[in-house]
Formats: C-alpha cells, structure tokens, sequence
C-alpha cells in the first residue's frame, strides 16, 4: 500500500485532521467488526490529539463503548512518572471519557522488569487477538524522534530483529533507557497507522524516512509501514519543510 502524506499549514490543523481520521477510523472498524481497538503513542504531538478528542464536536463523534485502547510502548517507570505514557494519555483523554475502565490496558510497568512486562503485555494481547497469527490494530499512532525512532524502536537496537514475539524490552530510549514496544511484524498487520510528527526539529527524520535510502536499521519507521492496511502521515508544514515534491512515496498532500 502506499504511503499517504498529508502535509498541514500548522500544528493546530494537523491534529484537528487526526481527530477527524480517529473518529472516521473508529467508526468504521464498530461498523465492521463491532469493536475498535487501538494502539497509542506518547510524545507532544499525540497529547494534543487525545486532548482535542476529548472535546466537541470529538468526544461524540467517538464510540467510546465499542473502543479498546493499548499502547504502542511504554516507558519503564511508575504509572504516576511524568514520563509514562499511559499516565499521560489517561490525563489527556481516557479520564475524561465514558469509557469502560476495563477496555483500558497499559503496560503492567508493576512488574518485576520490563522483560516480564513484555511478557505479561503479550500474554494480554494474544489473550484479546486470539484469531489471528499476529494482532490487527484497527488504529495504531505513531511518532517520529529527531534521531529516527518511532515507538520505542531505536536505531541499531536489537529490538529491530524480533520477528517472533509480539512484544519486547529495550534499552535504547532517552531519557529513560528501560521501555516496553510492540514490535515490527504487530505494527506492520495494523489496518491503518496515522504518523503524527510536528515541528521544524523533526524535518530532517521526515525527509530522511520517506525521501531516503531505504535503511530501516537508521530509520526505524522505514519498517513499520502496514503490509496490507493504510500508512498516513499527517506533517505541519514545518516537518514537512524537506519532503521533495517528487517524492514517489507521497501519494497525497494537502494543505488546509
């Protein structure tokens, strides 16, 4: 499938275009399959996004009963850490949602390390997946570092070579090295991922993803493109500033 890159004149626009394809995502994967369930990521970006969700018109444009939300990584610290995730994202979003608690499930960082946390978050996943040979997230967000990362996937990291487990630990992150990330082959069966990078700091990864040599061990989310389902990038003109124009990975683009 091709890659979709829609390129937004500024921040505000670029998450107001999120929200409106998590609602159209969320209502077709009900439509569909009665659920949808989702994975999340952290950063800047995505917090406003969740923020923006959780007001009008958003908040009752989503089917809050009918949605499951995971995570795509997580950092190893407490769930009350100004650096976990899912912390952020309850605070952002879910606490301030009708959704049922129990369709909530973050990353046990309760455990005795991230490796049986890995461990537990897979055993969770096969147990609310168990149809299929790997998991199909209906929505999975995603972002992009200055150095090239997306979830919790680093360059060079050993993290880039799991094909068997849905889940690992990896000691790569900045500026906490212990997390907790969904790996290649489970980002890649997602039916739709949406990329949400802002900024002029990113320019440079942007460009180098989705302009560049393909070399997914220096840009890792060169390697979680879905195989079968949709990849959008939603940019700010800033992030956007060194895509070339002819660019053959860029299907779409749209300003405004």
């Amino acid at each position: 499938m091709p890659v979709i890159v829609e390129r937004y004149p500024d921040h505000a626009a670029l998450i107001e275009a999120a929200a409106r394809l998590t609602a159209t995502e969320a209502a077709g994967a009900v439509q569909r399959l009665g659920v949808c369930r989702l994975a999340l990521s952290g950063g800047d970006t995505p917090r406003a996004l969740y923020e923006k969700l959780a007001e009008a018109p958003w908040v009752d444009a989503i089917p809050w009963s009918r949605t499951v939300w995971f995570f795509g990584d997580e950092r190893w610290v407490p769930r009350d850490h100004p650096h976990n995730n899912s912390a952020m994202v309850e605070r952002a979003l879910l606490s301030r949602v009708p959704v049922p608690r129990h369709q909530i499930h973050p990353v046990p960082t309760d455990a005795a390390s991230p490796s049986d946390g890995a461990r537990a978050y897979e055993h969770l996943l096969r147990k609310e997946f168990s149809s299929g040979a790997w998991p199909g997230f209906d929505l999975v967000f995603m972002g992009l570092g200055t150095d090239g990362h997306t979830a919790s996937l680093f360059p060079g990291d050993h993290a880039l070579a799991e094909r068997t487990a849905w889940v690992t630990a990896t000691a790569a992150g900045d500026p906490v090295p212990d997390r907790v990330t969904l790996t290649i082959p489970v980002f890649t069966h997602a039916r739709c991922m949406a990329f949400l990078v802002a900024g002029a700091a990113k320019a440079d990864a942007v460009a180098a993803t989705l302009d560049g040599p393909r070399d997914p061990h220096r840009w890792p989310a060169q390697a979680v493109t879905p195989s079968a389902g949709r990849c959008v990038w939603l940019l700010d003109d800033a992030a956007a500033a060194r895509i070339a124009d002819s660019s053959q990975r860029i299907a779409h683009r749209k300003n405004g």
